[in-house]
């Protein structure tokens, strides 16, 4: 029953422990025999709690709620991410700061998918404190991608990306600071949202007002994704940015696919260089729209000094996030993290002041272009999965990048708007690696871009390629 069980959708399979057809228990072996037989290739879950997990899946088969209500998961086996501390299980964060690092309590989000019955199994592998979109840390090594295992996975939500593609689990957590969730939907071929800001619960955090740092879910389809958001969303009371979950799930969106009557897309946001196949297959699925009766113009809106700004912020929010870090362990973290840490130490008010004027521009900008075309589309990333032993790009069709951020700036830079930003599969090189097409909506509009989303994956069919083996490659 294994390969069957993995191959249900997060949906299915919700549905039929709701039905009490299969049993929390059952998946949960599937999925530990799944990663058993994976993940020696992959490195995608180096840390397991299978008995603390069993114990949860029976407390739940003992004690199932009269009437659950929506983002409801039954048991369903779920991935943490290992930046978000679940309480008794290695936190590790993938620094060797915290190798040995166990947290008495969960992060809030944790808490409130428990309490929706997740079953976590498992926490899976980020570089160090998310920085770098390539999954690698000295904890752990280096996540592999199922697609061909030797090339990267992205970052920083990568372990969870590979896990979710080769059928490890059908959920998982994931976080997006510069594109974090969204780069390895793409490099996996799955399906990554970064919500607005406030969606998703994170606490308790030294820094509760921070806004470019979200939360989010990850699966194989749409649907599964909003299954999942559904799950996460809500008030919290030690989150002074969240929002209330809508009265409507965002399930219900994803199930009633809608074509999207117009949207802008931009092949390179008018700034990056983006591989000809990556751009050429974007362009296509943005095409299969317009055949369905999308409007479609090629815009995008002004984001010339965008990504200044998102360095500046960035490198004040690692300073500030990462003092004590750098005062008592500078030699243990890697170069990139002290890098941003420093350059947020040699910024000035100015500096900072300027930055913020800017997004606040920014905002209004994308508010107004998103209220002429609805929805932005252009690719996730600016390359197909890079050589795994790469640490970052350092350039694209010749043009050289000055750090190591500097290639995911196709994310980046939305970041700064609040807008809610999904990646959606869209096909594959002819070399056979995953594309993503990203999709943003206007802030708190995660149900239309759902749809949206939806209705372009009906029309490709991507999930009915996954979950995928293990593939060797070079």
């Amino acid at each position: 029953m294994t390969d069957e069980l993995i191959r249900l959708s997060a949906v299915a399979a919700v549905e039929k422990l709701r039905r009490r057809e299969i049993s929390p228990l059952e998946l949960l072996e599937a999925a530990a025999a799944r990663i058993q037989a994976t993940d020696g290739a992959l490195n995608a879950l180096p840390i397991l709690c299978l008995e603390r997990a069993r114990e949860q899946a029976r407390q739940i088969m003992a004690n199932p709620p009269s009437e659950p209500g929506p983002g409801w998961l039954a048991g369903l086996p779920i991935t943490v991410k290992d930046l978000n501390p679940v309480a008794g299980v290695r936190c590790t964060y993938g620094s060797p700061i915290y190798a040995q690092h166990v947290p008495e309590r969960s992060d809030a989000m944790v808490e409130r998918l428990e309490a929706r019955g997740a079953v976590v199994m498992g926490k899976s592998n980020t570089p160090e404190f998310g920085a770098g979109a390539s999954t690698f840390n000295e904890v752990f090594g280096r996540t592999h991608n199922p697609w061909n295992l030797g090339r990267s996975v992205a970052g920083s939500s990568g372990g969870s990306a590979a896990a979710l593609a080769c059928g490890q689990v059908w959920l998982a957590t994931g976080s997006d600071l510069g594109g974090s969730l969204r780069t390895p939907a793409s490099f996996n071929g799955v399906v990554g949202l970064r919500p607005t800001p406030g969606r998703v619960p994170h606490a308790p955090t030294t820094m509760p007002w921070n806004s470019l740092s979200v939360n989010g879910p990850m699966a194989r389809s749409v649907a599964d994704t909003a299954l999942l958001l559904d799950a996460m969303a809500g008030a919290h009371p030690e989150y002074p940015l969240s929002i209330a979950a809508p009265d409507t799930p965002f399930l219900d969106a994803a199930r009633a696919p809608v074509v999207p009557p117009r949207l802008a897309f931009t092949p390179d946001l008018g700034l990056f260089p983006v591989d000809r196949e990556v751009a050429e297959l974007c362009l296509q699925a943005v095409t299969r729209l317009a055949g369905q009766g999308t409007r479609v113009e090629q815009a995008c809106p002004d984001l010339g000094g965008a990504m200044d700004c998102f360095q500046t912020l960035r490198a004040a929010l690692f300073a500030a996030g990462h003092l004590q870090h750098y005062r008592e362990h500078r030699d243990l973290l890697k170069p990139e993290v002290v890098w941003n840490i420093e350059k947020g130490f040699a910024q000035n008010g100015a500096d900072i002041a300027a930055a913020e004027v800017y997004r606040g521009e920014l905002y209004w900008r994308m508010l107004a272009f998103l209220g002429q075309h609805g929805l932005l589309a252009c690719p996730t990333a600016l390359v197909p999965p890079f050589p795994v032993e790469w640490r970052y790009v350092e350039e694209v069709d010749g043009q050289k990048f000055a750090t190591y951020l500097d290639w995911i700036a196709i994310t980046a830079v939305f970041s700064l708007t609040g807008c809610p930003a999904l990646s959606v599969p869209v096909g594959l090189t002819a070399s056979g690696l995953p594309v993503g097409l990203q999709l943003i909506a206007p802030p708190r509009q995660e149900a239309a871009l759902l749809a949206a989303a939806a209705a372009l994956e009906q029309l490709l069919d991507f999930p009915a390629r996954l979950p995928v083996d293990p593939r060797p490659g070079g």
